[in-house]
């Protein structure tokens, strides 16, 4: 009876022992993470020649960020709410590239085509499309005072900042706390994801002052 703790010991501690050590990979590959990010802050600088280089750079690692989420809510992310939070965000971050192709006249071939096959052929037009095109309708039908001004504009920057606050709080809250949301294997790769969202927005706040 003396060795029985001894046992139970000896039967818990390779679990224990295995939870810490994933833990401690996490955490490994987190502080990895930052290293990287402080790195490509530094060479978006230095090799730009400038910060508006750095701003480009940031607006496009936000934007395939917030696609990259848009593509895990057809896999492990089921929350729509959340999701349809990324079409604004995407609308506000799009490379100015991107953007003057979708509003021009491609985007406005894509946008019709995505009409018609919703009204008149809905069991054609799949589920998946429905964010992608309501972005693309979104783009084309935008009034100037969105397209032109408020997407370059401190006003479009806020509403990216406050949709990516939002996203992470309900992400945290969803997956049972800060700690949580950080450990859980799905849960790390939403909220690397939803991080990358404040890169853009937190950039442009500090260029604004300086």
């Amino acid at each position: 009876m003396g060795k029985m703790p001894s046992y139970l010991a000896m039967k818990t501690d390779p679990a224990g022992t295995a939870s810490e050590a994933a833990q401690a990979l996490i955490q490994s590959d987190l502080r990895e993470l930052g290293a990287a990010a402080r790195k490509l802050a530094n060479h978006a600088i230095l090799l730009g020649g400038g910060l508006g280089f750095g701003s480009s750079l940031f607006k496009w690692l936000a934007f395939i960020a917030a696609v990259y989420l848009l593509i895990l809510d057809k896999t492990n992310w089921k929350t729509n709410i959340l999701t349809g939070l990324l079409v604004p965000y995407i609308f506000f971050t799009l490379p100015g590239v991107l953007f003057n192709l979708i509003r021009g006249e491609v985007g406005c071939w894509i946008a019709f085509v995505a009409v018609v096959l919703r009204l008149f052929f809905p069991k054609h037009f799949p589920d998946w499309l429905e964010l992608p095109g309501s972005l693309i309708l979104l783009t084309v039908v935008a009034p100037s005072l969105f397209a032109d001004k408020f997407r370059n504009d401190i006003v479009g920057v806020s509403v990216c900042l406050v949709i990516g606050c939002y996203l992470l709080q309900e992400h945290i809250n969803a997956s049972g706390g800060f700690r949580a949301a950080f450990s859980k294997a799905k849960g790390v790769s939403n909220t690397i994801g939803i991080i990358l969202l404040f890169v853009y927005p937190v950039w442009a706040f500090v260029l604004s002052y300086l």
